[in-house]
């Protein structure tokens, strides 16, 4: 070609070398640096799990002559007494054997399986399709996304304390900022409605409710849900409703979905297989879209899709199996299970609150129940870390101090170990607490 010509000249590979700055050679750098110099992001640095901040500073060495009892981790599969239904690994089987799902689903699910999750989920009240569904890898992805896609940096989004701890370390490592309202023991860990209101402001983009609740074990009423509705509706906020623990509800009480009981607030409803199906191993979650009145509109669902291209989503053999999953389990495996739970939390309830200065509240579904600890009964702690920690010391007991939740002088026991695990823990549980009362009128002069 001519000299003058505005293309570059071929190499001899026949490749046009074309800079971004239009010229042949990049421009010549400004400055070098002369030392390495390699830091974590900021996004990084400001990611925290307040549980591990807490339980990696305590000083847990269990007592030598005790078994330890671990109360503290809630993945229901740790002690082998809760395994899935044999339907459930039949589905995986089959659909690892199709050989159908060895490859890339699109990033929001097969079709297929998002509209499987919309047929189970679907209800009269709220109603959903396919293309209402997106899914995501475990039911933490699904809150991530939804996090995503509501909040920008400098906004604020209203999380229940005590309350799941991934919500925060989501958020902060976004810069959006986490307001914390109050639930109330008293009232079996209902919502605080004036405080929950008095922390709205123009820049909060989202309200999280968790209904069952991890950490209390708590399911709201039907009536209690509209009550917050009716605070979102007001104030036009959409709601992230985390419904992870959806149908592990105990006999005699019902957990509507938030969705089928709201006419006006745009809902996304983050769940998965984690709990009921007991698989959270199994990274299989979802997000359903309930938007009747158009107000999230078509830019949230693209949005949606947009940040799912990210990971490109869920196990496409789980995928594959969500048919077999829903429609094969029988209803005698959920029962069974949420059986044992709640006889689990009536032994746990039972034992623990007839021992001076310990305050259990009773739950009605997930697999947690919350303890409250009178400190003025026990002066010798400093705190619930303090108590926490010296249970495992003396007795080999590990339970989750409510700090790790923002919620001081409370501690967490998970509910899912055997059943004589947990005759055992309470056993020991008293006998701490009444040696530590025992030390201490021993030591205090008549």
């Amino acid at each position: 070609s001519s000299s003058n010509s505005p293309l570059p000249s071929l190499n001899g590979k026949g490749f046009h070398h074309v800079n971004v700055n239009g010229s042949l050679y990049p421009a010549k750098a400004k400055s070098r640096r002369h030392m390495w110099e390699v830091k974590p992001s900021e996004m990084a640095n400001n990611t925290l799990n307040p549980i591990r901040a807490i339980v990696d500073g305590m000083k847990i060495t269990p007592n030598p002559e005790k078994p330890m009892i671990a109360l503290s981790i809630g993945d229901p599969t740790v002690f082998g007494n809760l395994p899935t239904d044999e339907t459930v690994l039949q589905a995986l089987k089959d659909s690892i054997d199709s050989q159908k799902y060895n490859g890339y689903a699109p990033s929001v699910g097969y079709l297929k399986s998002r509209q499987v999750v919309a047929n189970f989920y679907s209800c009269p009240e709220a109603p959903l399709d396919a293309e209402d569904v997106i899914l995501t890898s475990g039911c933490s992805q699904a809150i991530d996304l939804c996090i995503s896609v509501l909040c920008n940096p400098g906004d604020n989004i209203l999380v229940p304390c005590p309350g799941f701890s991934l919500y925060k370390t989501l958020a902060v490592s976004m810069g959006i900022e986490v307001k914390l309202y109050n639930l109330l023991p008293e009232k079996s860990w209902e919502v605080d409605l004036q405080h929950l209101e008095s922390l709205i402001d123009e820049r909060t983009s989202c309200l999280i409710v968790t209904n069952p609740s991890n950490p209390c074990g708590s399911v709201f009423t039907k009536e209690h849900l509209q009550q917050i509705l009716k605070v979102a509706s007001k104030h036009c906020l959409p709601i992230l409703a985390d419904e992870i623990y959806s149908d592990m509800v105990f006999p005699g009480c019902s957990c509507p979905s938030m969705a089928s009981l709201s006419s006006s607030v745009p809902i996304l409803s983050c769940g998965g297989l984690a709990k009921r199906w007991l698989v959270p191993g199994w990274r299989m979650g979802w997000i359903l879209i309930h938007d009747r009145n158009d107000i999230f509109g078509p830019e949230i669902r693209q949005g949606l899709v947009k940040l799912s291209q990210r990971i490109l989503g869920a196990c496409s053999i789980v995928q594959g199996a969500l048919e077999g999953i829903f429609n094969n389990t029988p209803p005698s495996f959920y029962n069974s299970t949420i059986s044992f739970l709640k006889s689990n939390s009536e032994i746990c309830f039972n034992e623990l609150s007839t021992v001076p200065g310990l305050n259990p509240v009773m739950p009605s579904g997930a697999m947690y129940l919350m303890v409250g600890i009178d400190m003025d009964h026990f002066p010798e702690f400093k705190n619930d870390v303090d108590f926490t920690e010296r249970l495992v010391i003396d007795q080999s007991v590990f339970c989750l101090p409510a700090s790790a939740f923002e919620y001081p002088n409370f501690f967490r026991i998970v509910v899912t170990v055997p059943e004589e695990m947990m005759v055992e823990a309470c056993v020991r549980i008293r006998e701490f607490c009444q040696h530590t009362r025992a030390g201490i009128s021993s030591e205090i002069p008549p």
